[in-house]
């Protein structure tokens, strides 16, 4: 596809990025290479930015409806990579998913009801209910291999009522779960009665040879159930215009959720998030792949260069995503050593395991959606601080 360079080093400090912007105020240091924050170091997609350019182009920037192809656009794209059939009512703009989720939070529960995560898994699922002044229970995933397993033994046990938040396609590990195994967190979910969030904001990620799964398709109880988040906005790099959406299937959980967005107005999408949307998905097909493709040699450059050069890090290889799940524990180091090892001695910024909860102690998180050059620099500064630790 004419326009997509990969390899181009694009200069984020300035820009206001928090990936690169927020260095000192994070890591105490601003002299790191930013490999933490989940957006992507390649440029946006020319057609997303033509697209944005061609709205400025006309003098007002008034209030807007919803464009006639939003909800065509975000069904088609379902269906041709997921394989889900979606009804245009069961599609909702919102402002943002983890604001999604604290929005589910607060229509679905009260103080005190349980709220269910899976760890490790992305931290917000546990800071946003618990700011809430909700009760979150971890249900630990179990390790096997360089797997994870759920705790379906521990689910059974779980009491009626709650809420559970699932990562689909699971962050940090990229994994995507097996239908056999939706399926099952879903059957017991409904007995339970518990309303399961699935955010899939990866799902369009899933690498060569992997389908996603949407969890409300894995079997009946699961649309029943459910309320799905998606966006382009990893995918086509565009987390700074919020593009986000919600997909309920059950209407009684819809009527009532959609109902409350209406009227506080949440559902009312910015001038440009349909723009966005519309444009990563008409027209971003070829470029999704060619970025994926380029991540994928990413990725098994790290695992190679690990294998051979810094055999204590051995990185799981991700199902989908452009993060890179490391496990460190090879180094014997303490969390506040393996921190060190990486801010002050390799000189590199990336989202520690502590962050996401029980398992993901001696684990760092790697962004590899930057360029090859970048990638071979950050292996090459990790290597010698391990050589010199």
């Amino acid at each position: 596809m004419a326009g997509c360079n990969f390899d181009e080093i694009i200069e984020r400090r300035g820009s206001g990025a928090i990936k690169s912007d927020c260095l000192a105020e994070r890591f105490g240091r601003d002299d790191l290479i930013a490999a933490w924050v989940a957006d992507m170091d390649f440029a946006t997609p020319s057609f997303i930015i033509d697209d944005l350019e061609e709205r400025l182009r006309h003098p007002i920037l008034g209030y807007t409806a919803e464009p006639a192809d939003y909800r065509p656009a975000i069904i088609d794209w379902q269906k041709k990579l997921h394989g889900w059939d979606v009804e245009p009512e069961w599609i909702s703009y919102i402002p943002g998913i983890v604001k999604g989720i604290g929005m589910v939070v607060n229509y679905f529960t009260k103080p005190g009801d349980n709220v269910y995560i899976m760890p490790p898994v992305y931290h917000p699922f546990r800071i946003t209910p618990e700011e809430n002044g909700r009760n979150v229970v971890n249900i630990p995933l179990i390790e096997e291999g360089e797997r994870y397993l759920m705790d379906f033994e521990a689910l059974e046990k779980l009491p009626q009522g709650g809420l559970l938040i699932l990562s689909n396609p699971h962050n940090p590990g990229g994994q995507i779960w097996s239908k056999e195994e939706l399926a099952t967190l879903a059957q017991i979910c409904k007995r339970k009665g518990i309303l399961v969030i699935s955010d899939e904001i990866h799902a369009d990620l899933a690498h060569a040879g992997k389908s996603h799964i949407p969890f409300a398709v894995s079997c009946p109880e699961a649309a029943e159930i459910s309320i799905t988040f998606g966006a382009p906005t990893k995918t086509f790099n565009i987390p700074g215009v919020v593009s986000s959406f919600s997909i309920v299937p059950n209407k009684e959980i819809r009527d009532g959720f959609y109902g409350w967005l209406g009227a506080n107005e949440f559902g009312d999408a910015p001038i440009f998030s349909h723009i966005a949307a519309i444009s990563a998905y008409r027209k971003g097909e070829e470029w999704r792949r060619e970025m994926l493709k380029y991540v994928e040699e990413n990725i098994d450059y790290v695992v190679d260069y690990c294998k051979r050069n810094i055999p204590g890090i051995v990185p799981r290889k991700p199902d989908a995503s452009f993060l890179v799940w490391l496990d460190c524990r090879g180094l014997s180091l303490s969390h506040e050593e393996l921190v060190g090892l990486f801010v002050d001695k390799a000189r590199l910024a990336l989202n520690d395991g502590e962050m996401f909860g029980p398992g993901g102690e001696g684990f760092m998180r790697l962004n590899v959606a930057m360029p090859r050059q970048l990638v071979v620099e950050v292996m090459r500064r990790l290597e010698k601080a391990v050589k010199e630790a």
